[in-house]
């Protein structure tokens, strides 16, 4: 996975150390980082398990709301896992190419999402502002292909620069200060011109969130558009709950990856032990909020999640009392 440098040959293990400077607290900070794994793990689990269940709910928004329960996924346990393990049971080693594939799936599958969360922009966009043409122009070939783009965009943009990383002579320090493999640490540790890193993060960031949250922007002020046209004031209240915690959630994912990077580019001076705590947390609110506000807010899943839930209780409240 790397290329070997004779001078300085690549590490077999590199040294996590979690935060930097609040090693006695580990213990604390992990229990709410647990939960909110569990959290995210039971959220997009139950969406995911309801959208495939009832196949009333097979349609363009909830194929997408699928999608993105399975980026959070895999997102979150990417890191949240090991960071559990440093945390509880002081295993700190990571493996060289564990360490790489770890950083791929980071980014490859934050790329994914923001490619996913324009595309369920644009399906409330379709749908409030075209309806009548809906179904016609997302059709389930169509989703496929726009999660198969945005799968292949985001491993596009994030293997170039793993193969960049792999190839450093990580000369300067096998020890990562941080919970999990950033690539601006890993850049450090090389020891060698962080430039052409910066310049390509800042660029990849500017041209796909940059790009991104204009569409999604454009897709959200059309929609508030047409909800300012209706008649119903309770109608305008709903469509402005809906819409302000889906921007609220999109702000979170692209403010927090954005304030992650710059932070620790720009060195303003933060203690590290916030930078990495503001890190950490990027990766796993987000995906233990995401199924909330867009899956358990909506009114269909939460109330198939009622129906069947409620109903499993019913039939397992009904053996028990007939095993009686």
């Amino acid at each position: 996975m790397s290329t070997s440098n004779q001078s300085c040959p690549d590490p077999s293990t590199f040294l996590l150390t979690g935060i930097p400077g609040l090693e006695s607290q580990n213990i604390w900070i992990a229990i709410p980082l647990c939960l909110m794994y569990v959290l995210a793990l039971l959220g997009n689990g139950v969406v995911l398990f309801v959208v495939k269940q009832d196949v009333t709910l097979h349609e363009p928004m909830y194929y997408f709301l699928s999608m993105l329960a399975v980026i959070d996924l895999v997102f979150s346990t990417a890191v949240v896992p090991k960071m559990l393990s440093i945390f509880w049971l002081d295993s700190r080693e990571i493996s060289f190419e564990s360490c790489f594939l770890q950083m791929f799936f980071i980014y490859t599958f934050a790329a994914v999402e923001s490619g996913v969360l324009l595309a369920m922009a644009i399906d409330r966009y379709v749908a409030i502002c075209n309806p009548l043409r809906y179904k016609a122009i997302l059709t389930n070939p169509k989703i496929a292909l726009i999660g198969l783009l945005s799968l292949a965009r985001g491993v596009g943009v994030v293997t170039p620069f793993i193969c960049f990383l792999t190839s450093l002579p990580y000369c300067k320090s096998t020890v990562i200060p941080h919970s999990y493999c950033e690539h601006m640490v890993m850049v450090e540790l090389a020891g060698t011109d962080p430039s052409v890193s910066d310049k390509y993060s800042v660029l990849v960031a500017t041209i796909l969130v940059g790009g991104d949250s204009i569409c999604i922007t454009f897709s959200y002020s059309m929609i508030l558009r047409s909800v300012l046209r209706l008649s119903s004031h309770e109608a305008r209240l709903k469509a402005f709950s809906t819409c302000g915690s889906h921007l609220c959630v999109i702000l979170l994912f692209y403010v927090g990856g954005l304030l992650s990077m710059y932070i620790e580019m720009l060195n303003l001076g933060l203690p590290h032990h916030i930078q990495v705590l503001l890190a950490d947390l990027y990766l796993v609110v987000p995906p233990m909020l995401n199924p909330v506000v867009y899956g358990l807010r909506t009114k269909q899943i939460r109330e198939r999640v009622f129906k069947l839930f409620g109903q499993r209780k019913f039939l397992a409240d009904s053996s028990t009392r007939v095993g009686q």
